[in-house]
């Protein structure tokens, strides 16, 4: 379960794979408060989860499958409309979304279930740019076993052992991220989106390395030198890309057959256009 905004670890779960995923996400409820809004893809739509997942008080956004059946109870101004979800009501959102760069455009139908059922207060365009949020936790995954761990995998042979390491492996990526957070907070109006973590990494490494930055005062320095690495070194401003999803290839000194693998990242445009037409 992570942070939007900085991408920082709100709450963690993991164990043997004969346990599914829903389960896991159950578990994760214990995080969940009142006044967040989570965000989820389409795997994490089951009813009893959401159910569950409500209970907590906290708002949902979650993807589900375009073509699940779900009849209205009511219908709001916006062409969004109400259904039940065993107790849970909520709002269902149905829209198409293209995107167009300099090779053509492409589209999809996206369902989203929100228990923000009021139009007004929080209108379904906006709940449809927000959604696209979900993929910082992509990105964070990315940074975890790609970024930090180099391509290494878990050294432990032992399911202690792999429990240590990934315990191990959350903290030090928190502790990253809480660095960045506090450098980016120094200075305001600057997004968290523009702190590098590959930066942010190698100035802990150096650190290390060194055996430097070490607090010796009753100050602390939230910035530090990690932050002051982070801030030398921002991200421009996010700009709106798109590149196609392909599947990944184990590791292989030999080349892909077959068509070539467009890897190019597009600038892309994004509109959206809300379907009236629901069941």
């Amino acid at each position: 379960l992570v942070a939007c905004g900085t991408r920082s670890v709100i709450g963690a779960v993991f164990g043997p794979a004969v346990i599914g995923e829903l389960e896991y996400a159950r578990r994760l409820a214990a995080d969940l408060r009142a006044g967040m809004l989570l965000l989820g893809d389409r795997n994490f739509a089951a009813a009893d989860l959401l159910n569950h997942l409500a209970a907590t008080g906290s708002d949902l956004l979650v993807r589900c499958k375009s073509g699940r059946r779900l009849p209205p109870v009511a219908r709001c101004g916006d062409g969004s409309f109400l259904a039940r979800l065993g107790a849970l009501t909520v709002r269902v959102i149905d829209a198409e979304i293209s995107i167009t760069t300099s090779q053509g455009t492409r589209s999809g139908h996206y369902r989203l279930l929100t228990t923000l059922t009021d139009p007004g207060t929080h209108p379904a365009g906006e709940l449809i740019r927000l959604y696209h949020e979900r993929w910082e936790i992509e990105t964070a995954y990315a940074e975890l076993k790609s970024t930090i761990l180099g391509g290494r995998v878990l050294r432990a042979r032992t399911p202690a052992g792999v429990e240590q390491e990934v315990w191990a492996l959350l903290t030090a990526y928190q502790a990253l991220r809480t660095a960045m957070t506090d450098a980016t907070d120094s200075i305001p109006g600057t997004d968290p989106d523009r702190a590098g973590f590959t930066t942010a990494l190698a100035a802990a490494r150096d650190q290390l390395v060194l055996a430097a930055g070490i607090t010796a005062d009753t100050v602390t320095d939230l910035v530090g030198a990690i932050g002051r690495h982070v801030l030398a070194h921002l991200l421009p401003a996010r700009r709106i890309r798109t590149k196609d999803r392909i599947v990944k290839r184990a590791i292989s000194k030999y080349n892909a057959r077959g068509p070539s693998i467009d890897r190019t990242t597009y600038k892309a445009t994004i509109s959206i256009t809300m379907l009236m037409d629901n069941p």
